[in-house]
């Protein structure tokens, strides 16, 4: 899977799995997934998101100070899932 297809994927599973109100191409690669500035997610989101990564893409994340840091933004995803492939 090409990069520009993975953050696509993963926007898909984000919007899917979390019910988000914005379409998958609204959501940009850097936008934060967390706080008022970005998608204004939540702690029970981040576990939904961390159970949706691992099921779609086999990413393990294994405590809370790595899934601060790999939560970021579709593009830390992504890149943690590039670096675990």
């Amino acid at each position: 899977m090409d990069s520009e297809t993975l953050r696509a994927k993963i926007k898909e599973v984000m919007v899917e799995e979390l019910m988000l109100d914005s379409k998958p191409e609204e959501i940009g690669n850097t936008t934060a997934i967390f706080g008022g500035e970005g998608l204004g997610l939540d702690s029970v989101d981040a576990l939904q998101l961390v159970v949706a990564l691992e099921k779609h893409f086999g990413l393990k994340i294994g405590d809370s100070a790595a899934a601060k840091g790999i939560l970021e933004n579709v593009e830390t995803i992504a890149t943690e899932i590039e670096k675990s492939a």
